[in-house]
């Protein structure tokens, strides 16, 4: 890949076409966070393949905006691409638009794609340049024409999400979605999120790498449902089913259409963050935009008892794979070249002896010494780790099943490890454990309780610059909103049977990286004259490297916690487990 020369190809149609700035990122026309090959526009004018980021080009500049969840990969991946990295959330650091209005004259023209960039995205931008001389232009597609070997778009077989999986009918969320329509006086509700879609309709598919989710648009009113999707990679028992549940079934490129043909001054209702530029504007003028968080989103992000009872047993299988993954690694580290991708392939395998296995949830992050140190480190063939019988290991990865998502990382002490290494993963675990022990007032938001994991680091000096959790799908994509546990202010209160991780870390560059990350399960706990308590139950069930704690440094609840914790691992699992596996988790289980 030529990227300065990638960059001067598309300078020329800039040029050509009356255009100063060029904003690209990956992003496909449904602001999904992880996008197929197709849609990595980002990755292919710059060679930055983090899952955010922001790439603009000017005429004689060139800028990266990453946050520091990437600052340590897009350094090393942007040497020698002449693009200069920003790294977002650092004092000082001006945002692409704050920039462009330093580089650029009075007249310019910035440009983007509206067809992939979100509304909500596409309104910040022309805000931001309002009263500035400078022009906003959504209509050019440039990477297409420079992209030679970009190939298709995917479209793959689209099957049903059985109801005992689901635990609800499209029918039944269809009357959901139709009551908070009415409570939002909309007569009409659009989606254009791929795992809203895929919730309501209750199908699933393969479209987009790790997620099981569909390329598709839908149409909801009083009276009427619409699902636009490629019909002819609709299975015969989804489409029974679809029309089992009075849903219209249209071909993906008639969304736009349909939306130009609604109503005058009918009310419509949209997430403009989920909803792009072009389908926004295809809307008559004169519609009245009602916008909020996507029905859909809310709605999906309260389980229901048989999703989550579902994924517990989701989690149980999944743990099982988790143990005999550790158990291989730690018995034949010192044996055998084992290396990083080694170890991705080997998890792999553990979970697809899962009957309901479907895929990996995400990328598998798994890095050895430094390598753990960069959050979203990707491992290939050039830049691997052999393991050794020595040091710390990260491997943060899930599972997408019929019956759940799982999302789970755990630091392994590979042999010998250091003082401060020790201290660090058990800073960690303090961490971990201050929020899973929480106990908090109904109307808490996920903004509100962050400081809870990280009071521990803080107090040595530390910090992580990432969040501390975010929701988890059902069988569907592994991030997933409206709920966080984050300093990003969320006003999103914590409902029962909401899902959560749990992954405070520390990451030192060039030394070591360290995460402990668990799911759990905002649940009730009691209700008094005070008002209504909550707590979190966790669902994750791997053990804790014992190897890697400094225990002088847990106090005694602490310890009670860990022990607790070890015994529910061993009661879940050991059932699953041949014999010597069996000894090996109670060791690995031991109280300290």
């Amino acid at each position: 890949m030529n990227i300065k020369s990638n960059i001067e190809r598309l300078r020329k149609l800039m040029k050509q076409n009356g255009i100063d700035a060029y904003i690209i990122s990956d992003v496909d026309p449904h602001q999904s966070e992880y996008v197929a090959e197709y849609f990595k526009m980002r990755s292919f004018i710059s060679g930055f393949t983090g899952s955010a980021g922001t790439v603009v080009i000017t005429m004689d500049k060139n800028g990266l905006w990453a946050d520091g969840r990437y600052h340590i990969q897009a350094e090393e991946q942007l040497k020698g691409s002449g693009i200069d990295l920003f790294k977002q959330g650092l004092e000082g650091v001006p945002t692409y638009t704050e920039w462009l209005k330093e580089v650029l004259d009075k007249g310019s023209n910035v440009g983007f794609d509206g067809k992939v960039i979100s509304q909500a995205i596409a309104k910040d931008i022309i805000e931001k340049f309002k009263n500035t001389g400078i022009n906003v232009n959504h209509e050019y597609d440039f990477i297409k024409e420079i992209w030679n070997d970009r190939g298709k778009q995917n479209f793959n077989e689209i099957y049903n999400h059985d109801i005992k999986y689901a635990g609800k009918s499209t029918k039944e969320k269809l009357q959901s979605v139709r009551e908070k329509m009415k409570e939002n006086n909309a007569d009409y509700y659009i989606l254009g999120s791929l795992d809203n879609i895929a919730w309501l309709f209750n199908i699933r598919g393969t479209d987009v790498p790790n997620n099981p989710v569909v390329y598709s648009y839908a149409l909801v009113s009083h009276n009427k449902a619409t699902i636009y999707l490629n019909k002819d990679k609709l299975n015969g028992k989804a489409k029974n089913t679809l029309e089992e549940n009075k849903v219209e079934i249209k071909e993906y490129e008639k969304i736009a259409e349909d939306l130009n043909n609604i109503a005058e001054n009918a009310n419509v209702f949209l997430d403009e963050s989920k909803i792009n530029r072009y389908l926004y504007k295809s809307l008559p003028k004169n519609t009245n935009k009602i916008k909020g968080t996507s029905i859909a989103t809310s709605l999906k992000s309260i389980k229901n008892d048989i999703e989550i009872k579902n994924l517990k047993g989701c989690q149980i299988r999944d743990g099982v794979a988790m143990v005999r993954f550790i158990h291989w690694l730690k018995e034949n580290v010192a044996k055998e070249k084992i290396t990083e991708i080694d170890a991705i392939e080997k998890l792999e395998n553990f979970r697809r002896m899962n009957d309901k296995f479907k895929g990996i949830s995400f990328d598998t992050i798994a890095g050895y010494k430094d390598h753990a140190a960069m959050m979203h480190y990707k491992a290939n063939k050039d830049s691997q780790y052999t393991l050794e019988d020595k040091s710390l290991f990260l491997i943060d990865s899930g599972g997408q099943y019929l019956d759940g998502t799982t999302d789970i990382t755990r630091t392994i002490a590979l042999g010998d490890v250091t003082e401060k290494e020790k201290s660090d993963f058990t800073l960690v675990l303090k961490s971990h454990i201050a929020l899973d022990k929480l106990v908090f007032l109904y109307g808490t938001t996920g903004s509100n309780i962050d400081i809870i994991a990280r009071k521990p680091m803080w107090e040595n000096g530390l910090d992580y610059k990432c969040g501390t959790g975010h929701g988890v799908g059902f069988f569907l994509n592994v991030h997933e909103g409206p709920q966080s546990i984050s300093r990003q202010p969320n006003k999103i209160k914590l409902e029962e049977n909401m899902i959560l991780t749990n992954e405070p870390g520390i990451y030192r560059n060039g030394e070591h990286g360290i995460r402990i990350e668990n799911t759990i399960v905002v649940k009730e706990k009691f209700e008094n004259e005070f008002g209504k308590f909550m707590d979190f139950e966790t669902i994750s069930y791997c053990p804790i490297d014992l190897d890697a704690i400094e225990p002088s440094l847990l106090d005694n609840e602490e310890k009670k916690w860990l022990n607790d914790y070890h015994k529910e691992v061993y009661s879940k699992l050991s059932p699953y487990l041949e014999e010597d596996l069996q000894k090996w988790l109670e060791n690995q289980t031991r109280e300290i």
